[in-house]
């Protein structure tokens, strides 16, 4: 019987013996960065995040002088920001509630080259087309795909035919919103 314990006993130790091993990983986390700017110019971006500090478009022909049918143009530059790590698809809403604006449509094309006039619109790739300016949203009209590489935009403001003489000003304000999509490389 004491044979049969010491075996046991051995048999004990050897199976307290056993290799031993271990493995860790770990994850280091944090969130992405994402935003857009604009230019009137084409060359010095801002952000302008909301519509008390929306952005001045310039028309080439005076937009307070309007007459039917005679359309007015402006350029405007969109881009992500260089600390962004997402690409966007951006939509354009339009909104006024200005008399006059129920008297106007607008376009806007996409251009190699920043500026805007009846050349460039018509030469630009079509994004929006007579749209309201009262209330109106075109969705996931352009990408950004790559961050400080900026989309070149024509805006053409056209007045109806029945634009009324000495019509009261007004503004109309355009939100460019941006959706991040996928991380940029």
């Amino acid at each position: 019987m004491l044979a049969g314990g010491l075996v046991l006993g051995v048999g004990a130790a050897i199976t307290l013996a056993a290799w031993n091993d271990s493995e860790f990983a770990t994850g280091l986390f944090a969130g992405g960065a994402f935003s857009i700017e604009g230019s009137t110019d084409g060359a010095a971006f801002t952000e302008h995040p909301t519509d008390d500090v929306a952005a001045p478009l310039t028309f080439a022909v005076e937009a307070d002088n309007l007459a039917p049918e005679e359309p007015v143009y402006a350029g405007f530059a969109v881009q992500l920001t260089a600390t962004s790590t997402y690409a966007a698809t951006v939509d354009i809403t339009a909104s006024s509630a200005a008399p006059i604006a129920s008297s106007l449509t607008y376009s806007v094309v996409a251009t190699d080259t920043f500026g805007c006039d009846a050349t460039s619109f018509a030469a630009g790739e079509a994004l929006v087309t007579d749209a309201a300016t009262t209330t109106s949203t075109a969705a996931d009209i352009f990408t950004l795909g790559a961050a400080t590489e900026p989309v070149f935009l024509c805006f053409e403001v056209t007045p109806a035919a029945s634009l009324p003489q000495a019509s009261p000003s007004g503004t109309v304000l355009w939100e460019f919103s941006a959706v991040s999509t996928t991380p940029l490389p």
